[in-house]
């Protein structure tokens, strides 16, 4: 087999893990209410943000949260992408998407306060407190819908470029 083959070989399988990505992290983006494997890992990070940023106030702590949820995969998007691995990049891109939905779910539920929190009924529950704060509280909904729309479309871009560097050298 010469290179051009193992080249095509190569480009098929990233072809193919950008595919299996696009149709997972769309699933996801179709249950976002639902409990899923990823969100375990993701609940340890926004939790971290918590215990990070808790020497900056009240507000920031709680926004913390929520913040390296988004932030952490973001870092790991630009270290690939100007380590000039841009299909990594485009991969990870699915993963700040997701984070985005997790937090407009957690965003959404911030009036009627449902969601189960980690520290019980005695835990504040983060986006009513910091939404209150704002005092935009009442546009909860409008707000967690354009989160979660941000979140599809950086999924969406994710297909798109996963798709298109998957078949770059």
């Amino acid at each position: 087999m010469d290179g051009t083959e193992k080249n095509a070989i190569k480009n098929l399988g990233k072809l193919f893990v950008a595919i299996c990505a696009t149709v997972y992290f769309l699933y996801y983006a179709k249950t976002a209410t639902d409990w899923h494997f990823i969100d375990n890992f993701n609940l340890i990070i926004h939790e971290a943000g918590h215990s990070i940023l808790f020497f900056l106030g009240e507000f920031i702590q709680v926004a913390a949260g929520s913040l390296f949820q988004i932030l952490l995969p973001l870092i790991f998007v630009l270290y690939f992408y100007l380590h000039k691995n841009y299909f990594s990049s485009s991969l990870l891109l699915f993963w700040v998407g997701q984070n985005v939905i997790n937090v407009s779910v957690y965003l959404s539920d911030a009036i009627i306060t449902q969601l189960p929190l980690l520290g019980g009924d005695s835990s504040i529950h983060d986006w009513n407190y910091l939404l209150n704060s704002l005092g935009i509280l009442k546009h909860t909904s409008t707000i967690g819908s354009l989160t979660f729309d941000a979140g599809v479309l950086i999924i969406i871009l994710a297909a798109y470029f996963s798709t298109v560097t998957s078949q770059k050298k």
